[in-house]
């Protein structure tokens, strides 16, 4: 690994992780993007807007950005700040993990909640408001609005060089949206790059960007609640499909994949995943398809693996963990690899 001298330095060439394989080929992929400083994809992002916005000239020496973050955008600007000598303010509300506020607040990160204590409900549009009003109150401050913000999905198209340096196509990319640009910038690349793959985007129920009735959920960084505003990153012409995952599902495939893996993932990839396994076998055969994982499970411990925290919501369901970790086994790599071996 080069020797570097900024954390930002170190944000990419993620590793691609083969989760499930079925007998027709079909493999799913996770771009594990938990591995870039902060523990998320959404660095990506956070350094390509603060780019842009020097380029522009909105963002000065000794200037102040002000995002409305639900924690990863936060934690990437956070770092992006500390580096460049900028002051951050983030906008939060209580839905947000414990972990990725102090985080943030470690970093010199100015932390505004828009809610009282003991008020968990997710309140995008009030920080949103909030963050842009302060802005506009400060000559010297930048509103980097990340779900209106072109140099979001530019920040990803790094994810899709790295893709096709490790595999020959991607048939298939299934991911979470929120702002969008983690799976439209992506998408957005490989078609530059001459890969044209189906483009299924996932949601939670209750969140309105694939229509539907809206409603509050408790995946965190995705989706877009009812009464905001859907961001201008998510490109319904390169969308093929678009589907919702429960919160009960969400949750149960991350918790699954934890015990039946060892590995931590975030709740809004566990929706991703639950949708990617339970349709693997309907892909054509041979299909390699894509999840980007925006986050670890590291920062989920109080909430998708605490069963008290789970049960306390009606959250919990053992059944749809023993389905999830059911598919799991069947779709093992390392299964059908043993079982190869022993007809070789």
């Amino acid at each position: 690994m080069a020797l570097v001298t900024r954390v930002t330095d170190l944000i990419g060439r993620t590793p691609l992780f083969e989760l499930a394989v079925t007998d027709s080929g079909t493999r799913l992929l996770l771009k594990l993007e938990q591995f870039n400083p902060t523990g998320a994809a959404k660095i990506r992002m956070a350094r390509s807007m603060v780019d842009d916005a020097e380029r522009r000239g909105l963002l000065r020496d000794g200037g102040h950005i002000i995002e409305s973050t639900s924690g990863n955008t936060g934690l990437g600007l956070a770092v992006v700040a500390a580096e460049r000598g900028y002051r951050f303010t983030a906008v939060v509300d209580n839905h947000a993990c414990k972990d990725k506020l102090r985080a943030m607040k470690a970093m010199g990160t100015d932390l505004v909640f828009v809610a009282d204590d003991g008020d968990d409900e997710l309140a995008t549009s009030a920080r949103e408001d909030l963050a842009e009003a302060m802005a506009a109150a400060r000559d010297d401050a930048y509103f980097t609005e990340q779900h209106n913000n072109d140099a979001n999905a530019v920040g990803y198209y790094a994810v899709a060089e790295e893709l096709l340096a490790e595999v020959e196509r991607v048939d298939i990319l299934l991911s979470a949206v929120g702002t969008g640009g983690s799976l439209f910038g992506t998408a957005t690349r490989l078609r530059e790059l001459g890969c044209v793959p189906k483009v299924i985007g996932v949601e939670p129920v209750g969140s309105i960007a694939f229509g539907g009735e809206g409603g509050p959920y408790w995946q965190s960084g995705t989706g877009t609640p009812p009464g905001a505003t859907i961001g201008t990153a998510v490109d319904y012409s390169l969308l093929d499909e678009g589907v919702k995952v429960s919160d009960v599902d969400a949750f149960a495939t991350a918790r699954a994949v934890a015990r039946t893996h060892g590995l931590l993932i975030g709740g809004s990839a566990g929706g991703s995943v639950h949708n990617a396994l339970a349709r693997l076998e309907e892909f054509p055969a041979g299909s390699t398809v894509v999840t980007i994982v925006c986050d670890g499970g590291e920062k989920y411990l109080d909430t998708v693996f605490d069963d008290d925290w789970m049960s306390a919501r009606e959250l919990l369901d053992p059944a749809a963990e023993c389905e999830v970790t059911t598919l799991l086994r069947r779709y093992s790599p390392l299964r059908r690899h043993d079982e190869l071996m022993e007809v070789r």
